[in-house]
């Protein structure tokens, strides 16, 4: 059929149309592939012709300032310090032994850190920089640049190093970094590349560890030109990295390191509690260790000292360390008791030295016995036999329940290591972990803080803030993260009658303040300053029957590790609390005589600020203590080095 010359003059329009988009679809391709060979080979012609040569463009991690660590009135308590250090990489290095060898006509290479070094380097890719020597001199470091040129793959670098400038006083607190290990690296779920760089430092116990993400920070980038030797030329570009956060805890630095040193060489821990808001005001726990021995490599023989001390100076006793609370434990039973009803605070127990439950007998601490005492005269005068008596009337579980009420037996989440738990037992407890049914024996114990009952020191002081301020305190390390102010809500009221809590208060004023009182050689004089307390002897050891027929040992005359350990929790001042502390020497006999007069000049000095002023001993002691802070006074000391304690660089 015949076309039509209309619809042959259309035909052509429509081809036209259709050659006119393919011919700009083309023009356009075209054009793209033009303006991509331009900046291939004009914009870019000579970062590609390097990227070509021999692939002489390296892309190396920056690492970040870690974050720094403060006290609560912004002292520094964690540092980075300038370190002079010598990496080398072995695609650049060639032959790793003859430089090697230069290197060590030119600097002193450790024998021990050479070896590691050269591990590193076996174990490691071969563009990762191995560091073969660190802390080193200015002197050194230039010596080495200068000779950069036959010193193929040696590169002279400027990083951080951690330093803790108060050393031992903070070394369970703040804890301290180490080099990332095969097992941290097997441990950690992290696939920050920063883990990846031989002896990158991260927190292996205390705040660094557990805020080890926050104070790590983000890595950099920076591209560096390097010829045919290795050497590096030029930097191509660079991306910075980002600081970690810094972290500001509530301990008061000067206050720690006062009870760090009051403390002295005994194995003992102590707590400072504010008893509104729950700030840890200090944690001490001795004997420690040097922090920044760790950091730079601790030698062998020193570590198998600390691991072989009989004190323990590695493990942090205030948080980790759980004790039977003895006679501390004794206002939780009293108030179980008072909020049961089961007893009136004017009602006597007859104390004749042992009371007789089952067939046995459950001794009082005093073999002559009290006589007849009630609430206020047995927390006075620590009377056991009138809290076997509250024990067989209130029973386990409500003691364990108002221990629990009163913060004992509980793992709190402050971010130190190996918090404890502490343990509060009950009937279904002993029934799971021990396969064997409660006994009224046990419920004796347990009154008197022997037995199952274990509490840390913190877990001590966390109770006795409780017990002065009718609040649910809970304790609080971190004040704030990079400026910002860790949330915290007002404490809510413990729901217990105010009558008991003030009888309580009452009966641990005198234990302090009343000559029947087994603290009142630990008394404080000055009025506002006053003390409310509580003294605790814990056994470690059964006495047996034929042992208190001719007469229990005393503690002096044992070997130390079977000694009683020493309690006292307080609260002061008295009638308007502000803090609250405990105090446990492990091993240290009587809690009113090793214990109490610690956690005495510890309140004075949390209090007034200053070095304990005499005027608030007894007359008849000033002469004794003023002998006694002379000695303290040289281990009172400023940090060393807090001059760089805010400079990353």
């Amino acid at each position: 059929m015949k076309r039509s010359p209309k619809d042959t003059a259309e035909s052509h329009r429509r081809i036209g149309r259709r050659a006119l988009v393919l011919g700009a679809l083309q023009l356009g391709f075209a054009g793209v592939l033009a303006a991509r060979m331009r900046y291939l080979q004009v914009e870019n012609a000579d970062q590609f012709r390097l990227l070509a040569d021999e692939n002489r463009i390296n892309i190396r991690l920056l690492p970040p300032a870690r974050g720094l660590i403060f006290d609560r009135h912004g002292t520094p308590l964690a540092v980075n310090e300038q370190n002079y250090r010598i990496t080398i990489v072995r695609e650049d290095a060639g032959d790793v032994e003859m430089v090697i060898d230069r290197l060590q006509k030119l600097i002193h290479l450790d024998p021990d850190d050479l070896k590691k070094s050269l591990k590193e380097l076996r174990q490691r890719s071969a563009f990762v920089p191995v560091t073969l020597a660190d802390r080193l001199t200015w002197e050194q470091v230039s010596e080495v640049a200068v000779n950069a040129p036959v010193l193929p793959g040696i590169t002279p670098e400027v990083g951080l190093t951690r330093h803790y400038p108060f050393d031992t006083d903070f070394a369970h607190v703040v804890g301290y970094v180490g080099p990332v290990s095969d097992y941290d690296l097997k441990k950690l779920d992290d696939p920050d590349p920063l883990l990846q760089i031989p002896r990158f430092q991260i927190g292996k116990s205390g705040v660094e560890a557990k805020l080890e993400r926050k104070l790590r920070g983000k890595a950099g980038i920076k591209r560096i030109e390097v010829n045919a030797q290795g050497r590096v030329m030029r930097e191509i570009g660079r991306q910075e990295s980002t600081p970690g956060a810094d972290v500001q805890l509530t301990v008061d630095s000067s206050l720690q390191n006062y009870v760090q040193a009051r403390l002295g060489g005994e194995s003992a821990a102590a707590v400072v509690i504010d008893t509104h808001d729950g700030d840890l005001l200090a944690i001490g726990s001795t004997p420690a260790f040097d922090p920044n021995k760790f950091v730079t490599g601790i030698s062998v023989a020193e570590y198998k000292a600390l691991l072989e001390n009989e004190y323990r100076p590695l493990a942090n006793k205030a948080v980790q360390g759980t004790y039977p609370p003895g006679s501390t434990f004794k206002m939780v039973t009293a108030l179980a008791a008072l909020e049961a009803g089961v007893v009136a605070p004017e009602e006597t127990v007859y104390c004749r030295g042992f009371t007789r439950v089952g067939g046995r007998r459950f001794h009082c601490w005093k073999r002559a016995g009290h006589g007849h005492v009630d609430l206020l005269e047995s927390l006075q005068e620590s009377c056991d036999v009138y809290y076997y008596d509250l024990a067989q009337r209130v029973g386990i579980e409500r003691i364990t329940a108002m221990a629990r009420r009163l913060g004992l037996g509980r793992q709190y989440p402050i971010p130190m290591s190996a918090v404890a738990e502490g343990l509060t037992p009950t009937k279904e407890w002993k029934r799971l972990r021990k396969g064997a049914e409660w006994v009224i024996g046990d419920s004796l114990n347990a009154a008197i803080g022997q037995g199952f009952v274990l509490a840390s020191p913190l877990q001590l002081a966390v109770m006795t803030a409780r017990l002065a301020s009718g609040r649910q305190i809970e304790p609080r390390l971190i004040k704030s993260i990079d400026g910002i102010e860790a949330p915290r809500d007002k404490p809510a009221p413990l729901g217990l009658n105010e009558n008991n809590l003030r009888r309580i208060r009452q009966a641990m004023f005198a234990v302090s303040n009343t000559r029947k009182g087994t603290a009142y050689r630990s008394r404080i004089v000055l009025d506002g300053l006053r003390l409310a307390g509580k003294t605790g002897t814990s056994q470690v050891r059964n006495i047996t029957k034929a042992e208190r027929a001719r007469g229990v040992v005393r503690n002096e005359d044992l070997p130390w590790n079977r000694r009683d350990h020493a309690l006292f929790v307080s609260f002061a001042p008295h009638d308007r609390p502000r803090i609250a502390v405990a105090v446990v020497v492990e091993h240290g006999g009587g809690g009113s005589k090793a214990a109490a007069p610690i956690a005495r000049d510890i309140v004075l000095r949390a209090l007034t600020g200053d070095m304990p002023p005499l005027d608030a001993y007894p007359r008849t002691d000033r002469q004794r203590i003023a002998e006694e802070q002379k000695r303290l006074k040289p281990k009172l000391r400023r940090p060393r080095g807090v001059e760089s304690g805010r400079d990353r660089a």
